[in-house]
C-alpha cells in the first residue's frame, strides 16, 4: 500500500507544507477553519506523521527511557504497567533499558540512553546506594527515581519509606517481648538491605539497645540457603527479616530442615510481597507495596517536568507512597 505523504495532505487541504506541519505539531498559529480542513485531509488520506521528523520539529522525541534491573522483572511488572498507562494518556513512548548485574555506575547507563534522544529518564533500581546527584544533575534532562529518595533541580523521586516500615514492624515485635530480630544480608540489593537494617537499628535504639543481629552471608557461600543450613545448627533467632522472596523461602526451608517450626520457633518476614509469598507453606508475612502506583506517579511527575506550562515551583520533587504490612502464617500475628 502506498504511503501517504505530507505533500498530498497539503494539496488535499489546499494549504502550504508549513501549515500542515504546524497542525501536526499543535501550533497555535493556525486558524481554526484551516486546522479543521487539514485535519479532515489527514483523516481522509490516512496520513501518519513521521515520528522522527515530528520530534525534530518539536525538539522532543516524545520518548521516555525506563531503566530497570535485568533480574527483577517479576517485581517491576506492575511498576512498568502503571508507567505505561500514564504514558499512553500523555502520548509518550517508552524505551525500556535493562541494567545487568555487573553495572555499578548509573551515570554510564544514562550516558548511553541520552545519546538515543529521549526527553527524560525514569530509573527503578533498588540496588543503587549513594547516587552521585551532582553528576546526574549536570545532564539537564528530567530524571525520576523510583525507590530512592533524591532531590535536585531536575531530579525527582517517588518512593516507599522502607526504613520506617521496618522500624514500625520491629517496634511491634519488641512490644510483644521479642528481643532478637535478625536481618539477613542481601548481597544483590545492598541499598534495600541497608534500609532494613537502619529501621531495626532505630527501633533497638529507642529501647536503649544496640543492634548486632545482622546475618552476614560469607562470600564463599553462593546462596543464602546453603549458608543457612549451617547457620541454623548453632543459631535460633526469634525473627528473621529477609528482603526478597527467594531469601525468605530459603530461611523457611532451612529452618524446617533444622527441626525448627515456623512461626512457633522462628518467625519470618519477607519485605517485598510477591505471588510466591502466598504459594509457600506457611505463607510469608510481608509488605504490600503500591508497585503500580509507583510507576504511574513517576510517569506523571515526568510529564509535569516536561510541560513548559507548569511552573517548576509547583512540581513536588519527592512523593512518598504508603505501604501495608500483611501478616500471614510465617509470623504469630
Amino acid at each position: 500500500m502506498k504511503k501517504v505523504t505530507i505533500y498530498e495532505v497539503a494539496a488535499e487541504a489546499d494549504v502550504s507544507l508549513a501549515t500542515v506541519s504546524r497542525v501536526i505539531n499543535g501550533s497555535d498559529l493556525v486558524k481554526d477553519t484551516t486546522r479543521l480542513r487539514v485535519e479532515a485531509a489527514i483523516d481522509k488520506l490516512g496520513y501518519k506523521p513521521n515520528a522522527v521528523a515530528q520530534s525534530l520539529a518539536l525538539k522532543r522525541s516524545t520518548t521516555i527511557a525506563l531503566v530497570v534491573p535485568e533480574a527483577s522483572f517479576g517485581i517491576t511488572g506492575q511498576i512498568i504497567n502503571g508507567l505505561l498507562d500514564v504514558a499512553k494518556i500523555y502520548n509518550y513512548n517508552i524505551y525500556l533499558h535493562t541494567i545487568t548485574e555487573g553495572i555499578k555506575d548509573i551515570k554510564d547507563v544514562i550516558d548511553t540512553i541520552i545519546k538515543s534522544r529521549v526527553d527524560g529518564v525514569v530509573i527503578y533500581n533498588d540496588r543503587l546506594g549513594n547516587v552521585d546527584l551532582e553528576a546526574l544533575a549536570a545532564y539537564h534532562i528530567p530524571i525520576v527515581f523510583i525507590g530512592n529518595k533524591l532531590k535536585s533541580h531536575n531530579i525527582s523521586s517517588v518512593y516507599v519509606d522502607v526504613e520506617m516500615a521496618i522500624y514500625e514492624l520491629a517496634q511491634k515485635f519488641m512490644d510483644e517481648g521479642i528481643s532478637q530480630i535478625s536481618v539477613l544480608e542481601d548481597r544483590k540489593n545492598e541499598y534495600a538491605a541497608s534500609q532494613i537494617v537502619a529501621g531495626v537499628t532505630k527501633a533497638y535504639a529507642d529501647k536503649g539497645m544496640e543492634y548486632n543481629d545482622f546475618i552476614a552471608v560469607p562470600p564463599e557461600y553462593r546462596s543464602s540457603y546453603t549458608f543457612l543450613t549451617e547457620y541454623f545448627k548453632d543459631n535460633k533467632p526469634q525473627v528473621i527479616v529477609a528482603n526478597r522472596d527467594s531469601q525468605a523461602i530459603a530461611v523457611v526451608n532451612a529452618a524446617l530442615e533444622a527441626g525448627y517450626k515456623v512461626p512457633e520457633d522462628i518467625q519470618v518476614v519477607c519485605v517485598i510481597d510477591t505471588k510466591y509469598n502466598k504459594m509457600l507453606r506457611p505463607q510469608l508475612s510481608s509488605f504490600a507495596m503500591p508497585s503500580y502506583d509507583l510507576g504511574a506517579v513517576a510517569m506523571r511527575m515526568m510529564t509535569k517536568q516536561l510541560d513548559d506550562s507548569v511552573d517548576d515551583a509547583d512540581i513536588d520533587r519527592n512523593i512518598e507512597l504508603s505501604y501495608l504490612y500483611t501478616p500471614r502464617n510465617s509470623t504469630k500475628n
